[in-house]
């Protein structure tokens, strides 16, 4: 049987570890400090075993970085005493003197110094010498008072007693020449034993301390003092001569050492990396302050330091190292990323190539143990700033460190782009890929990537190759691109890495990263082939493609017939006998058709603008005409390889503003030649696209529009747009009527933005926002969808773009049809009162908003030959400030804008206004930001908040914020600055105005202006000298036909127009429609219009088309009465200088904006009263202290009252003024149009519209009455006006009002009203009309003919009412307003366009259609009028008078209105 253990009772294992033998005081023991220290050295002076790492050392007068094996320990105790020594030139600036002597024989270290010695006198508490309480006392030191900023090594009183302890011989020596005693006491075994010190006499100048210890090398493991640990204390010694400068002369074993100042110390690093002198790398150093001196040079790649804290050396840097450094790498770094973008370097890339010395003195400085190898004191209690210059920071900048840091970006790009590379396999799988057959294997040299512009030409390519036979097939492969390829050239790595096509074509070719090609066999394709469109953009992609290839593989573009283009059509002409033209550009098509001379009879155009027009047979007829198709791009010398670096890269921009600056027009790439030169490429087609690019991105400076914008306002007057209609619809309109061949979401996004009207984006918008078109909560982002929302054009744009000026302009022809001019012409240069901006090829442009009215009055003093007055941004609606700023060099300004601030109470403000384009959201996010307890989206909260709370009021429109303050952080913002705290400023600068067609801005549109002013004059003259040789005609005609002179009826038409010519009536030919805006002309003369003798029978038609009615003697005495007024208008008009004709434009617009000005007053009040109405109340912040009186505005001017600032804002014009405006019946809204003056009672019609020949007298005589040229400026009673006046007797008040009478339509089967007619309105006696009611009798006013038009004058109050109606008012429902909702019922007042209009039963008096027409005086024929008995009125005051209007017109429903009438009001006159 096993012996039984001996069971051990349980116990911890602190238990089983002790040793059983000790006892307790031998197990817990207390050591004395001495003791402690000699046990656990590690814990003061770091280890005492050998390490081995790599230092730098001195020896061999030089400094060198290897490997040393030393002990930390033994280091550290001669630092100590080193430090000491360094630390008294801060007591006694008047040191002079450090000397050292390392004896390695004898293990002997020595240091002296001069200047104050210690003090020998006893220590009063102490009762010891001061130099033995020092030295041989531990924890002494004269560092504890923390109050005392100091600028010593020592700090925890150790210091030289851990060289006492760890030497076996320690002797301290001093001379106080203060006290006149020499003191001298030797230490020995480890600081145990001390000798009684010995004190002699000394000299009053004698002023030093010496300190001799033989190091206790058994401690180290040590036998003698070994080469390494001897090298270090050199290097140290070194140090010091570094640290301290010329002042100090240090010597080593009695030899003076080589460094006189810190410089001097840095350049002993910098010379062991060269070979000499002249290789050293630079280095810049500077001294900042008396504390701090700094050097920096460069690395290769490892970042490195020498620095020192009061003479400590910080071997591993610290927080003083990273103070500098910071202020280095980020300066760098901004540098080279602003001059490279795509560099993206960071901080510490930067860091890695620096090598910083740092020499400075810090306060009190704390280290990361006693060791004192790391500063971790924090930067803000350093004591001193080291703020290192701009020339410094400048010159590190230019320095080589910019090639290495882009070179190490270019390598890691490399590195990356790698990781994408493709390789020569037989299959990729890459989506949508058509691979060749044979790619990838032994005939991979003959195979052909066809790279397409989207899928539509993919499948014109792949029925082009299906037409191949079936061994060329297996050559051809096709890859669609999605749009345009990234420009590389800048592009950053991560742009590069995520793009999935440029990986693509990469695996499909098999391209490898920075990889040289001398030959394609390892790749999976021998020849890359460019199949795009044959338009700009084709061009662009094609330049794009080529740049890629240059820029990673230049050496693919010299291999023969690699890069290739196909190219397609984009026109072709066709004979009638069935030849056909084919033209690769349109310069090339355009000499063509130049060549024609006219004669394009017999030819048929067709144009090809996409590879997707052409047909898959067409496809197939170009690949079995591959020659001819093929264009390969051929490598000269280096020229192309600078013309593609010059249009696309960034670095190139001036020279590429120079390369646009030198093209001719008609420039065309010679498409029959089968070998196209890179440079030839970008110089003769890619430029066409530069060009083109410019053109759409920056607008032209006559009308201030760019082709996108002047197409929509071409379609709008084409289509005569004053009915409103769907953005959707609209811009297919302009699709189609304009040649628009992008995107329609974007031309969509073009018509918004013309409409919006929203404070800092149009000053004047040419269309009207119907509906939801954005708002300034998100800069107009918040618009609704193109197919919810409604415009059409705005009542003012034709008084900027007169309809008399349609004619004189240059119109474009595109795709065989006529479409927008290369600019308008308005009256006012546009590009400043709206401003723009845009960036194009080499070019940007950036023009704020200017007042309209500034711009009107400029343009009124050159007309008067004055100087300009300089004009400041101005925005519509904005009510704060903006300030003129300094000019710079170029006559460039820039300007403050600056929002609004009150200050409520001791702790409210309100924000009323913000500055330009800084839209609401994002201010209420920022005030989100700085709001106590709000956390952002990643939930974190503000790191420096001084908002207590806030709250928004404002809507849509305007901005109010109320912002609560505590009072101390209220006090902290008025120092800084309100307007600066709660950024509240913006700037607006000058200095970027490009634009289009001139230099200039006023004075050359000033010039071009008024040539086409004189250019209008000449045309209207000729246009009625024309009416009136035609109305001289009519005459002579019916008065012959009358007097029997001319017999018409029963006569053959040709005896007649003999008859006509020989009595010398002229032949005037019929105008075609396409005169103007340019539609093909597809009418056609009768073909049985005879000629005779060369006079075609349809030149007089004009005469014997006339009705019947025209030869009653009252039209022949109307005809003969227009006619000698025509002459008095001729002559009038020849004596119009073109300078009063503008004058008048400029006065009709002028009273446009007066109207403009009195529905953005009349908003304001209506907002104003609603938010008095619904007062807050309650709602805003309760604060115990009553507001003051007057709350303060916070502008810059409140701020600073005696710095005198030019400014621009609502306290001088922020709403236009209204100087001498005659006040308007009504005007509903904006809506409320004006007529242009062009055509004060003429019809608007489309560009295309002809003018019935009946009509033109009428209509040229109407539009010349605009221009009252008979009439000074003030007066005006030649503006005709279409809406019924009833004069009210002057002195007499209206005791009752008049009856109702109403114009009642009948059916819509019968003919409408003529464009020109009048509705006469007459009191008749009671009649039935179609089941209408009966009428009573009209009051006696309303049966008198209309007076006598009055001069234009102030309007009278009740009629300054009807423009002004509240909007409660206006929403009455029908039977209120005494209107009868179920009859036809007529709109009667101005328009400014002269459109048929139809009836609308039950049409609600509320609702306001802009589509109807003022009725003129010649209408009273065709139009019936009766009498309709007036409703019982209810009591009430001021009823006004209702007319109902019953129209022959058969137009649509919608295009009717209605309004009241106010019968005793002369100001009903519209202009």
């Amino acid at each position: 049987m096993a012996a039984e253990t001996k069971k051990i009772p349980l116990s911890t294992s602190g238990s089983l570890n002790m040793n059983q033998e000790k006892t307790i005081e031998e197990t817990y023991q207390k050591k004395s400090q001495l003791e402690h220290i000699l046990l656990r050295p590690d814990t003061y002076i770091g280890s005492i075993e050998k390490h081995a790492q790599i230092l730098w050392v001195f020896e061999d007068d030089k400094m060198v970085n290897r490997s040393v094996t030393y002990v930390p320990g033994l280091y550290k105790i001669f630092d100590e005493i080193l430090v000491n020594a360094a630390d008294n030139k801060q007591r006694d600036p008047k040191m002079d003197s450090l000397k050292v002597v390392i004896d390695v024989e004898n293990n002997l270290v020595s240091v002296y110094n001069n200047g104050d010695g210690v003090p020998v006198d006893i220590h009063k508490e102490e009762g010891v010498y001061v130099p033995e309480l020092i030295f041989g006392h531990l924890l002494t030191s004269s560092n504890y008072d923390d109050t005392m900023k100091k600028t010593t090594g020592g700090r925890n009183g150790y210091g030289a007693k851990l060289t006492n302890i760890f030497s076996t011989e320690f002797v301290i020596e001093t001379a106080d020449g203060k006290r006149k005693k020499k003191y001298k006491q030797v230490f020995s075994n480890n600081m145990g034993k001390r000798s009684e010190p010995i004190i002699t006499k000394c000299k009053e100048s004698e002023n030093w301390t010496k300190v001799t210890f033989k190091p206790d090398l058994a401690k180290f493991s040590m036998t003698h003092l070994e080469e390494d640990v001897v090298a270090l204390m050199k290097k140290r010694v070194v140090d010091m001569a570094g640290c301290l400068g010329k002042t100090v002369k240090v010597e080593l074993n009695g030899s003076r050492v080589p460094v006189k100042s810190f410089q001097d110390y840095v350049h002993l690093y910098l010379n062991s990396t060269s070979e000499s002198v002249s290789e050293r790398p630079k280095s810049f150093y500077e001294k900042v302050g008396e504390r701090w001196e700094v050097c920096v040079s460069l690395t290769e790649g490892q970042f490195q330091q020498a620095s020192f804290v009061n003479s400590i050396a910080t071997i591993k840097g610290g927080t003083h190292v990273d103070y500098v450094t910071n202020q280095i790498t980020n300066y760098v770094m901004n540098s080279v990323n602003k001059k490279n973008k795509n560099a993206n370097i960071k901080a510490h890339n930067v860091k890695n190539y620096l090598w910083v010395f740092v020499n400075c003195l810090i306060d009190n400085p704390a280290f990361d143990s006693q060791t004192k190898e790391t500063l971790t004191l924090r930067q803000s209690s350093f004591g001193s700033k080291c703020e290192l210059s701009e020339d410094l920071l400048k010159k590190v900048a230019k320095s080589d460190i910019v090639d290495n840091l882009l070179s190490w970006a270019k390598f890691k790009e490399n590195k990356e782009l790698k990781k994408t590379d493709g390789t020569k396999t037989a299959k990729v799988n890459v989506p949508k890929l058509e691979d060749a057959n044979e790619a990838g294997g032994r005939y991979s040299e003959k195979c052909t990537l066809i790279l397409t512009e989207g899928d539509s030409a993919k499948a014109l390519a792949i029925a082009g190759v299906a037409g191949l036979s079936q061994m060329e097939r297996n050559f051809y492969g096709v890859f669609p691109l999605r749009g345009k390829l990234l420009n590389v050239r800048e592009a950053t790595s991560k742009q590069l890495k995520e793009n999935k096509e440029i990986e693509s074509i990469k695996k499909i070719l098999g391209l490898q990263h920075d990889k040289q090609y001398s030959n394609v066999k390892s790749l999976r394709y021998g020849h890359l082939m460019i199949m795009t469109d044959q338009d700009h953009d084709g061009s662009h992609i094609k330049g794009l493609l080529i740049n890629f290839i240059h820029s990673f593989w230049p050496s693919l573009l010299k291999v023969p017939s690699f890069m290739v283009e196909f190219i397609t059509p984009i026109v072709k002409a066709t004979r009638r006998n069935g030849t056909v033209l084919s033209f690769y550009s349109m310069p090339e098509y355009e000499s063509w058709k130049e060549s024609l001379s006219g004669n394009a009879s017999g030819w048929s155009i067709k144009y090809y603008k996409g590879l997707g027009t052409s047909t898959s047979k067409e496809g197939k007829e170009y690949f079995k005409n591959l020659d001819k198709h093929k264009k390969d791009f051929l490598w000269m010398d280096e020229q192309d390889g600078d013309a593609i670096e010059l249009a696309f890269s960034k670095k190139k921009i001036e020279a590429r503003k120079n390369w646009l600056r030198q093209h001719e027009p008609g420039t065309y790439l010679d498409h029959n030649q089968k070998i196209i030169k890179y440079s030839d490429f970008i110089n003769k087609e890619l430029i066409l696209f530069s060009m083109a690019d410019l053109q759409r991105s920056i607008p032209s400076m006559v009308d201030g529009l760019k082709p996108g914008q002047r197409k929509i306002l071409f379609c709008s007057f084409k289509r005569n747009f004053v009915k409103e209609a769907k953005i959707s619809q609209f811009s297919g309109y302009v699709s189609e009527h304009s040649a628009y061949h992008h995107g329609e979401q974007s031309l969509a996004g073009t018509i918004i933005g013309m409409a919006q009207d929203f404070v800092g984006s149009n000053n004047i918008n040419l269309l009207q926002p119907n509906g939801q078109f954005g708002t300034r909560s998100v800069g107009g982002k918040d618009h609704a969808s193109a197919r919810y929302i409604y415009t059409q054009l705005s009542p003012i744009t034709r008084f900027l773009f007169p309809k008399d000026d349609d004619g004189l302009l240059n119109y474009q022809d595109e795709d065989g049809q006529t479409i927008e001019p290369t600019w308008y012409i308005p009256i006012i240069p546009m590009v400043l009162v709206n401003g723009c901006e845009g960036i194009g090829t080499g070019w940007s442009t950036f023009i704020p908003n200017y007042n309209p009215r500034d711009v009107v009055a400029n343009i009124r003093r050159l007309l008067n030959g004055e100087m300009m007055e300089p004009m400041n941004p101005w925005y519509r609606g904005f009510k704060g400030t903006i300030e003129k700023g300094a000019s710079k060099e170029g006559g460039c300004t820039s300007y403050t804008v600056n929002g609004v601030i009150n200050e409520v109470n001791e702790t409210t403000l309100r924000i009323t206004e913000l500055p330009v384009r800084r839209w609401t959201d994002d201010y209420k996010a920022f005030l989100n930001s700085v709001t106590e307890g709000i956390r952002d989206e990643n939930g974190n909260l503000p790191k420096d908040p001084f908002v207590k709370d806030f709250r928004k009021y404002g809507d849509d429109a305007a901005v109010d914020f109320e912002v609560l303050l505590s009072e101390e952080n209220m006090l902290v913002a008025k120092q800084e600055g309100l307007l600066k705290k709660f950024k509240l400023t913006t700037t607006i600068s000058t200095n970027n105005m490009h634009l289009f067609d001139s230099a200039g801005f006023l004075k050359n549109f000033f010039h071009l202006r008024l040539e086409y002013y004189e250019t209008r004059k000449a045309i209207l003259l000729e246009n009625l000298e024309f009416e009136l040789l035609k109305l001289e005609n009519k005459v002579r005609f019916i008065l012959g036909v009358v007097r029997g002179e001319i017999i018409v009826n029963n006569r053959k038409r040709a005896h007649l127009f003999l008859e006509l010519q020989q009595k010398g009536f002229n032949p005037i030919p019929k105008k075609s429609k396409a005169v103007v805006a340019g539609e093909t002309d597809d009418t056609e003369e009768a073909e049985d219009s005879p000629d005779v003798s060369g006079v075609r029978a349809s030149d007089y038609d004009y005469l014997l088309s006339m009705a019947i009615g025209t030869l009653t003697l009252e039209k022949v005495q109307q005809l003969c009465a227009d006619r000698d007024k025509l002459n008095g208008e001729v002559d009038s008009l020849r004596k119009t200088t073109p300078r009063v004709l503008w004058v008048k434009d400029l006065e009709a617009l002028e009273m446009q904006l007066d109207m403009l000005d009195k529905h953005d007053a009349e908003a304001e009040e209506a907002r104003r009263k609603l938010k008095g109405a619904g007062a807050k109340g309650d709602a805003g912040f309760k604060v115990s202290k009553q507001a003051p009186k007057n709350p303060r505005k916070y502008t810059k001017k409140a701020i600073n009252e005696e710095v005198s600032v030019e400014t621009t804002g609502t306290s001088s014009s922020s709403a236009i003024e209204t100087e001498n405006a005659a006040e308007v019946v009504k005007p509903k809204r904006r809506a409320g149009s004006k007529k242009a003056p062009a055509k004060m009672q003429e019809k608007v019609s489309p560009v295309l519209d002809d003018i019935d020949e009946d009509d033109e007298i009428e209509s040229l005589k109407d539009r010349l009455k605009a221009y009252r040229l008979d009439s000074s400026p003030e007066q005006s009673a030649d503006m005709e006006t279409d809406v019924l006046q009833v004069p009210a007797r002057k002195g007499v008040a209206r005791k009752k009002p008049p009856a109702n009478v109403s114009v009642i339509s009948d059916s819509e089967d019968e003919p409408s009203l003529d464009d020109d007619a009048d509705v006469e309105v007459k009191g008749l006696p009671e009649t039935k009309k179609k089941g209408g009611r009966k009428a009573t009798a009209a009051n006696d006013k309303a049966a008198k003919p209309p007076a006598a038009t009055k001069r234009r004058g102030p309007a009278s109050k009740q009629s300054q009412g009807l423009g002004q109606k509240l909007l409660t008012e206006m929403l009455k429902p029908a039977e209120e307003a005494g209107i009868s909702p179920e009859k036809k019922v007529r709109k009667v007042r101005a328009s400014p366009f002269n459109k048929k209009s139809g009836s609308v039963l039950g049409r609600n008096p509320k609702e306001d259609d802009n589509g109807s027409e003022p009725m003129s005086a010649s209408s009273s024929e065709n139009t019936d009028v009766i009498d309709v008995p007036a409703r019982a009125r209810p009591l009430r005051a001021n009823r006004k008078q209702t007319r109902y209007v019953l129209s022959d017109s058969e137009s649509e429903k919608e295009d009717t209105d209605f309004e009241e009438v106010n019968d005793d009001s002369d100001s009903s006159s519209s202009d």
